[in-house]
């Protein structure tokens, strides 16, 4: 049986970086990238604490979406609030484009040892993340400038 008392009450949204709180605010509906997926999250939601992965964070406010990509660090359900502790969150129009552009051009020392192939390719993930989420602010497809 499901209590209406929860499932009325308004979900939240605050996501905090080492350096400040980045947002605090209302949402009808949150997606997280989870490290073995996406997460929706509804108001009345069960507590969870999960570990995040990188990718986009959507806030969805009266049918306006909200874009972040968001570096890994773990999230905290709980009462109708939704707590992201994250490295680092980029508005997706903050997101420097051609800068993960550069970081996918690069390539990979001659010789390099096992953890220097595994820092770039992860960081190559990473970069591809961020188009990702940027596009989707400026409706552009991946690959089309």
């Amino acid at each position: 049986m499901v209590d209406s008392a929860t499932t009325n009450r308004e979900l939240h949204c605050v996501v905090v970086t080492p350096e400040r709180a980045i947002l605090d605010e209302s949402a009808d509906f949150v997606a997280l990238p989870l490290y073995d997926g996406e997460l929706g999250v509804l108001s009345g939601r069960a507590p969870l604490i999960g570990r995040l992965g990188y990718g986009e964070l959507r806030i969805i406010k009266g049918g306006v979406t909200h874009r972040f990509f968001v570096d890994g660090g773990f999230v905290q359900i709980r009462d109708n609030t939704v707590t992201v502790l994250t490295s680092r969150a980029i508005k997706a129009e903050n997101i420097d484009a051609e800068g993960a552009r550069r970081v996918l051009a690069e390539p990979l020392p001659v010789g390099a040892a096992a953890e220097a192939r595994a820092a770039r390719s992860k960081a190559k993930e990473r970069a591809r993340s961020q188009i990702r989420v940027s596009h989707h602010v400026h409706d552009t497809p991946p690959g089309h400038s």
